[in-house]
Parts: C-alpha cells; sequence; structure tokens
C-alpha cells in the first residue's frame, strides 16, 4: 500500500501509462448536453430558463414500480428508503400538463431528432432503423413522472485520438431533468424550467487508460458538439459522468462532473479510492471478516449516554433524538482505514447514511474504536462492557429521529459488509475540492429499463438521413487543418473550428473574396474584444443574427473596405446601430488628409524617419474612421516628409 499512499502526496502524472496499467485504470465518459431547440422534446413548451418566484408549487412522494422482468430496481428501492417530499416549483410559461404526468406525451420534437442524427453522424454511429422510446426510472424526484423519456439514435460510433479510435458505444436523445433548489433531511425542492428540454447523451467505451487521457477526450467530444453548431451553451447546458474502475474492482460512477480540468485530479483520486479499498477487504479477510462470516449488531443507546459528557449527545438526547450503536465484530481500528486524502472509511459510512437515512447534518456518527474519542475512555469502557462489545471491536454511533437512527444503523451494516466483497458499484458526486468524491446513490441497473407505450416508434428513413448528411458540420479537428491550409494561425484556426459562425465562414469563403485570416478574426476575435472593451459602459450588445452578418461580409467584400474601418462598422453594428461596411477613401480625398495630417504634426518627429511615418500613417486612419488604406496612405505621406 505504501507506493500507492505515496502517490497522493508526490507531484501526480495524470499520464503515467506504466503507473495507470499497473493499476487497471479504465475510464468511460457519459456526456450529456442540451440541444439547441426552440421548444422542448416531447410538448410545444418553450425552452427557458427562469429564477423568479414560480407560479405555482405542487408536493409529490415517490414510489417504485415493477419492471418488465417483474423486479424492482435497486437505485429505486435505495431512493424509496429515503422518504422524500418533493416540491416542485411550477412556471406557467414554460410547464405544462405533460410536464407534471397528467397528460401524454406529444410526438417527439422532430428538430431535436435531427439533430440527434446529424451528431451520430459525426461521430461515426450506426444509424437505428426505428426511433423507440423507453422509460429509464429516476426515483430521487428530479422527473415528476419517476422516468426519463430516452431514446438509442446510433450505436458503435468512434472518434480518432492519438494512434488509435475511442468507441463510442451509443448515442441517446432524451429529456433534461428538473434544477435542484434546495436539500434538506427529508424534503427536496426542484425547478420545472429546465425539465424536458431536448438532450444528446454520448456514451463512450472504457477506453480511456491515463486520466490525462479521460479528460483531453472529454474535451474532444465537447469541441465536436460545439462545432455541430446545434447545443446550447452556457452554465447547466452540459454535464459529464466519468465511470471508473481498476483491476479487480467494479465500475464507480462520478455524477456531474462540472469541469473538463477536474476529471484528471478525480478520476485518479477515485482509482486510489478502489486501490485503497481492495486493500482494507485484504485485510478484514486476514482477520476472517468475510461476507458469509460478517457479524454487526445494533443496539439502542439512548438511556445508557443518559448522564454523557459529550456536547453534542447531550443536546440531542434533550432534543429526543435516539442513539443507535452498531457493533462491527472485529473491525477496530479498520473503520479509520485511509481510503482518499484525508477520508477514511468512517466517511463511507457517513455518506451512506447522510443520503439514505437523511441524516444530513455532519458529523453524523462516532467511531469508538478504544481511543476514546467522542465519549471518553472511560465512558468508552462502560458502553464496551454493556454492550458485551470486545475490544477488538468497533462502535459506530449514529443518532436522529427513531425511524431514521435504524435506518442509519441498517445503511452502516450494509456498506460495511460491502466492504467484504470489494468496491460496490454506485455513483458518487464530487466534493467541493474537486479532487475526492462522495456517496450520491446505489448505482443502476438495467430493471429501470422498460417500454414506453405512450410513444409509437418513428421511423428514420434514408432521405431523411441523406438530407442531414448534407448540412451536417465537418468534425472540428477535419476544419482546423483546413482553416491552418488557408494560412489561419493555429489558435485562431481552433477557435474557429468549434465557433458558431464557423458555417457562416466557410460559405462567404467561398463566395467572396475576403481574406480568410481577417474574417476569422472578425467573427471569432472582434465581438469578444468589442464586449471587453465596453465593460465600464454599460451599452446593450445585440449580437446580429446569421443573415445580417452574412449581408454585411458580403458589403465588406463588394466595397473592398480596409480592415480598421470595418471594425468600427461592426461595433456600430453590435450596438444594434444601422451600419455598413464603408468604401476606401477616394484618392483625392485621402491625398488631401494627409496634407492636412502632414501640416497638423510638421513639429513631431521621432528617432527615426519610419517611427515618425508609422504615427503619421495612424493618425491618417484614426481621423477617416480606418477608410484610408494604410499602404497607400504611407505612400502618400512619405513623399511629404
Amino acid at each position: 500500500m505504501d507506493v500507492w499512499r505515496k502517490k497522493l502526496i508526490e507531484g501526480i502524472d495524470f499520464d503515467d501509462t506504466e503507473f495507470y496499467s499497473a493499476l487497471g485504470f479504465k475510464c468511460g465518459l457519459e456526456i450529456h448536453q442540451q440541444l439547441d431547440t426552440a421548444k422542448k422534446l416531447f410538448c410545444h413548451c418553450p425552452v427557458g430558463y427562469r429564477n423568479d418566484e414560480p407560479d405555482a408549487i405542487i408536493l409529490r412522494h415517490m414510489r417504485p414500480t415493477l419492471s418488465e422482468m417483474g423486479t424492482y430496481d435497486g437505485t429505486a428501492l435505495m431512493e424509496f428508503k429515503t422518504k422524500k417530499q418533493v416540491i416542485y416549483q411550477l412556471y406557467r410559461d414554460n410547464v405544462c400538463t405533460y410536464e407534471m404526468d397528467d397528460t401524454p406525451p406529444f410526438p417527439i420534437n422532430q428538430e431535436a431528432l435531427d439533430y440527434a442524427i446529424e451528431i451520430a453522424l459525426m461521430l461515426n454511429c450506426k444509424l437505428v432503423d426505428e426511433v423507440h422510446i423507453t422509460r429509464k426510472q429516476y426515483l430521487d424526484g428530479s422527473i415528476p413522472t419517476g422516468f426519463q423519456r430516452t431514446a438509442i439514435i446510433g450505436v458503435d460510433g468512434w472518434i480518432p485520438y492519438r494512434d488509435r479510435k475511442i468507441r463510442i458505444q451509443q448515442l441517446a436523445l432524451e429529456e433534461d431533468a428538473c434544477r435542484e433548489v434546495e436539500d434538506r433531511r427529508h424534503t427536496i425542492v426542484f425547478r420545472t424550467d429546465r425539465l424536458s428540454i431536448p438532450l444528446v447523451e454520448i456514451v463512450t467505451r472504457p477506453d480511456m487508460l491515463t486520466p490525462h487521457e479521460a479528460a483531453e477526450v472529454d474535451e474532444l467530444l465537447g469541441r465536436l458538439l460545439r462545432a455541430s453548431g446545434r447545443v446550447r451553451r452556457g452554465i447547466g447546458s452540459v454535464r459529464q459522468d466519468v465511470n471508473v474502475s481498476i483491476n479487480g474492482s467494479d465500475r464507480v460512477e462520478i455524477k456531474g462532473v462540472p469541469r473538463t480540468p477536474d476529471i484528471r485530479a478525480l478520476t485518479h483520486y477515485e482509482a486510489l479510492r478502489h486501490k485503497a479499498l481492495l486493500d482494507l477487504r485484504e485485510d478484514l479477510h486476514k482477520r476472517g471478516i468475510t461476507p458469509g462470516d460478517f457479524r454487526a449488531e445494533d443496539h439502542e443507546v439512548t438511556d445508557l449516554l443518559g448522564t454523557t459528557s459529550n456536547r453534542r449527545l447531550r443536546a440531542l438526547i434533550d432534543k429526543g433524538e435516539m442513539i443507535h450503536a452498531v457493533n462491527l465484530k472485529g473491525w477496530r481500528e479498520l473503520v479509520r482505514y485511509e481510503i482518499q486524502p484525508a477520508l477514511t472509511f468512517a466517511d463511507e459510512l457517513a455518506g451512506r447514511v447522510r443520503v439514505i437515512a437523511c441524516l444530513d447534518e455532519m458529523p453524523n456518527i462516532f467511531v469508538l474504536d478504544g481511543r476514546g474519542e467522542g465519549l471518553g475512555v472511560e465512558a468508552e469502557e462502560h458502553l464496551r462492557k454493556t454492550l458485551r462489545a470486545s475490544h477488538e471491536d468497533a462502535l459506530v454511533l449514529v443518532w436522529g429521529p427513531e425511524e431514521d437512527a435504524v435506518t442509519g444503523t441498517q445503511e452502516i451494516a450494509i456498506r460495511a459488509k460491502e466492504a467484504t466483497v470489494g468496491v460496490p458499484q454506485e455513483s458518487r458526486q464530487h466534493m467541493p475540492d474537486s479532487c475526492r468524491t462522495d456517496f450520491e446513490r446505489i448505482l443502476p441497473g438495467p430493471d429501470r429499463m422498460y417500454p414506453d407505450t405512450d410513444s409509437p416508434p418513428v421511423a428514420i428513413s434514408k432521405e431523411r438521413v441523406a438530407r442531414i448528411q448534407e448540412i451536417t458540420a465537418p468534425r472540428p479537428w477535419e476544419r482546423e487543418e483546413r482553416y491552418r491550409k488557408m494560412k489561419i494561425p493555429g489558435h485562431l484556426a481552433a477557435d474557429l473550428a468549434i465557433h458558431p459562425s464557423a458555417r457562416l465562414f466557410d460559405q462567404l469563403i467561398e463566395e467572396t473574396s475576403l481574406n480568410p485570416t481577417l474574417l476569422a478574426e472578425a467573427l471569432v476575435q472582434w465581438q469578444r474584444a468589442i464586449k471587453r472593451n465596453k465593460q465600464e459602459v454599460e451599452l446593450n450588445i445585440n449580437p446580429p443574427d446569421g443573415e445580417r452578418l452574412e449581408s454585411f461580409f458580403k458589403i465588406a467584400a463588394e466595397r473592398n473596405t480596409p480592415r480598421r474601418a470595418l471594425y468600427y462598422a461592426f461595433e456600430k453594428l453590435l450596438y444594434g446601430e444601422d451600419a455598413e461596411p464603408p468604401s476606401p477613401l477616394p484618392e483625392d480625398e485621402l491625398g488631401a488628409l494627409c496634407q492636412e495630417v502632414a501640416e497638423e504634426f510638421a513639429a513631431v518627429r521621432y528617432k527615426t524617419r519610419e517611427l515618425t511615418l508609422d504615427f503619421l500613417v495612424g493618425e491618417v486612419i484614426e481621423q477617416s474612421q480606418g477608410r484610408a488604406e494604410p499602404a497607400k496612405t504611407r505612400f502618400l505621406l512619405d513623399s511629404s516628409l
């Protein structure tokens, strides 16, 4: 174990193939990105986010249902244990009776389906002949129906990466869930504005062999989605789940990783968590604690601790809460086994208690293993004697309302027994430090999926696919290579390849004589620069639509507008003014202006003639609002010096 712990504190090479190969590191991605449609997936409600007061709220409780095979999904049963009451905030303009499961779904949004097919083609997926809608159970309350409608669009795709291919298992089209507003004890509050927005889910095979590869592939897929021009941008529009396993462990899913760079540290430490859990299992087995020999006893000890000097426990007892002690037989010191940096197996237990028993005021457990922490040595010794717990046992105290305390003791025993098996399949959430994870829920199984009898299948015709293929965007690496051949600088080519105006750029280059680098700068960099320069001025930027931009740049090409004049006109266009790119200044007017500037600044002389000339050229261009062509201006001024 020393070599693995050493890795926690030394400088980390997240692309150390030898180290991660020895671990058996494998990683896959699930990327969820909203599609840029006007309406939701199974109704006609407009897409939009709300942060004002809701028009109404409703309260619901979720219950699991049997699958088609007559079984219950483990995640659904776990969520049912939480006994959550779910409150939904409703907005009249963004939610209808479909989202609340009071009416059947409308036919699937055809615009969203087209976009999903297009992205599947970009991923080299094999398209399905018919789209079949299925239901995926979600009992955490994030979807009022208790299930998400989803459909597989393409399978068996791939993207190039380094010297190999990353396999795409499938691309699905599905509806988004609610936004969580608050989650405390047995009450969770959701905002429904995001509910049912169309999104695509891209699932890769576990082909990433280091944390660095996982982050790079995530970025590559993100760039492909942006290059499609069919996805929404902004906070909350994209989320990625990361699946991790090592030799001897099961798959664990890290949910909702917020940023691509976080993937490296998160997957690294998650892999080491798996290694630590496997080592813990070996230590347990050496003590004779196997799945068949595991023993845990639950004792209600509220009265036994009635005179405790521990202020926290004293306050809980005075409040009427119950305290239970779980005796983990033979577990002395192992509950404090380090699993993640500064986190022990006790934190694994606390996570289960927090989520499933809804005892979320931390700390929610005390570990007693002979050190006297929490109670004091004498009080712990008295408790052990009363409960007939040996010094080889570990006692874990948990407290709360009686029903929650009992649920907490059950979850402690369940999680401790799982440690004798290895690494449990579960979904985990990233902690605020972005490198460690905490329990979120049991990993769902196949029993959560079943057909949606409310939605008929949708055939995908060859004609439809051919139509979409004609307008499918090039992949970003293909675009970038082509732009570099146009002599566009590398960083600008990379930005343009995924820019929303890339399609317009390609069209204008075909139809006009505009300089490719100038056009790329205008479309990609100028708007950002103008916004940055005007930060202190409260002006409302109104980005022009594609048609206005197309017309603007075609006029610029016809009039051969100089670069600086084009920038000034573009700035006016952004602020909603009627602006057209002007023609260059006529030669007679340019000559007169050069003469005026030369006379006005006759006394200005720099160290060299070239510097003086540079200054005068700049003045002429500025006074002409950019209409003076630099080469002609320099020639005319040169003769006056």
